[in-house]
């Protein structure tokens, strides 16, 4: 078993598993939820779901078999986390926010099971706004930054910023959170870290701490 992941049995106060889950959240048998994680109300997480260390989930959060999370995952109200969705460290998933894990769902024919899930992969840092509809099969690089409201069908190239319905590229990112104005050069400063960043044939790179 990975380190600081711990298995589940029941929910309840904090306890020597070393997380915290208020007593309105489901967490079925055979789940995996890493120290310092916090689950809110009314949450459910499912057998073969994992959470990495010092996660939280808002209140009303359903993570389904087989989703991943990295370490410091933080997921807001309301949102539902389908089969086929891997998240690594540092990414925030604003409340409301949509994941899909079918591309072409229908009532009367099933399509149940890994065979029929597309895997959404979202890459470290990677911020989704409140409100925004994740389409499945694609993937965000590190640090992508998707506006709210916004409705993502393509992948996303690291520190991209992108929003609209379809969500198309607007600009760039720091790893702060802040947007980065190149120069001639294909050069930009993060103005909060000062970390340099460098824009070559439309991708982005940080190339020096501040």
């Amino acid at each position: 078993m990975p380190a600081g992941i711990l298995p589940i049995t029941l929910p309840g106060m904090p306890d020597v598993s070393g997380y915290y889950a208020h007593p309105t959240a489901v967490l079925d048998e055979g789940c995996r939820i890493g120290t310092g994680c916090r689950i809110w109300h009314f949450c459910h997480v499912s057998a073969g779901a994992e959470l990495g260390p010092d996660c939280s989930l808002g209140q009303n959060v359903f993570v389904a078999e087989g989703v991943k999370l990295g370490r410091n995952v933080k997921v807001q109200n309301n949102v539902s986390l389908y089969s086929g969705v891997e998240c690594a460290d540092d990414v925030f998933i604003g409340p409301s926010a949509v994941f899909t894990n079918v591309l072409n769902p229908r009532a009367a024919v099933p399509r149940r099971g890994a065979s029929h899930y597309q895997p959404t992969r979202l890459a470290q840092g990677v911020s989704i706004g409140a409100n925004s509809t994740i389409v499945c099969g694609i993937s965000l690089g590190e640090y992508a930054f998707v506006g709210a409201g916004s409705v993502v069908t393509h992948d996303v190239p690291a520190y991209a910023l992108v929003y609209g319905n379809p969500a198309r590229a607007q600009g760039w990112m720091s790893t702060h959170g802040h947007r980065l104005t190149f120069d001639e050069a294909g050069h930009a400063i993060c103005p909060k870290s000062q970390e340099h960043y460098q824009l070559t044939e439309g991708r982005v790179s940080r190339i020096s701490p501040g």
